[in-house]
């Protein structure tokens, strides 16, 4: 039982390939419609040098987007937590943000900085950084009133209660929104490529599927759809360590992972 939850999904993982090759192998499927997953792997490894550097920009502005993502939505979250008129203020402008499809304002962003990678953080950060700000402000708030009441009643400090009762029990809300927010990262960093056509070096991984469709180059196609899905799969599992090693020697949502 130990090892089912990563067991159980590579065998419908590998049942699904098989399926997938046996599939295009009977029916004759031509590899500009649906290539098999032999040929996939194939052209993964004969444009690896490729891929993978397309793959390293992408990440790049993914990474940049979760870090500004986290350290803006941290402030942004305490600050909200400190004053009602502050989060009533600025709350809805932040909910704003996240409504807004960044298709439609990445334009303006790569006009206005003037520099498409700059453009492409920005892009991506404002997908991101909704989560953060979101549930951390809800953990801040998310206090138990008997430890508050305690706090008061040995008249701590507002900074006292913030460091020790109201960032411990946020940290469980904080990692549920870093999760969220490591998918939209990779989404807003690959949407924001789509909509800039970025070539040449710096080229991410959007760009390659855009420049595969319009050579009908499929199984190139797939293999970068391929390692933006693993990029996801991988963000998310780094995410829930992150949140297991902080988490799993005190709070009860993580007592059952060890």
């Amino acid at each position: 039982m130990k090892y089912l939850p990563y067991a159980a999904p590579a065998v419908i993982g590998v049942i699904v390939l098989a399926l997938w090759q046996l599939t295009v192998t009977l029916l004759d499927v031509p590899p500009y419609l649906v290539p098999g997953p032999l040929l996939v792997a194939q052209t993964m490894a004969q444009d690896a040098d490729l891929l993978l550097h397309s793959l390293l920009v992408t990440l790049r502005i993914t990474a940049l987007a979760l870090f500004f993502s986290v350290v803006m939505g941290v402030v942004i979250a305490f600050l909200f937590a400190q004053s009602r008129i502050i989060e009533a203020s600025l709350f809805p402008y932040a909910v704003l943000l996240q409504v807004t499809p960044v298709v439609a304002i990445a334009p303006l962003i790569i006009i206005w900085t003037r520099d498409v990678q700059t453009a492409l953080v920005i892009c991506a950060t404002m997908v991101a950084i909704f989560p953060i700000i979101s549930n951390t402000t809800l953990g801040l708030r998310s206090i138990e009133p008997g430890l508050l009441d305690l706090f008061r009643l040995y008249r701590a400090s507002r900074w006292q209660t913030l460091l020790r009762l109201r960032v411990p029990s946020a940290l469980p809300y904080f990692f549920a929104g870093l999760r969220v927010s490591g998918g939209l990262a990779l989404i807003g960093a690959v949407v924001a490529e789509f909509v800039a056509g970025t070539g040449g070096s710096g080229s991410g991984l959007a760009y390659q599927i855009l420049m595969s469709g319009l050579q009908l180059n499929v199984p190139r196609l797939f293999a970068a759809l391929l390692l933006i899905t693993l990029a996801g799969v991988a963000i998310f599992a780094l995410t829930s360590l992150l949140s297991q090693l902080a988490l799993r020697h005190w709070h009860e949502s993580e007592f059952g992972q060890r």
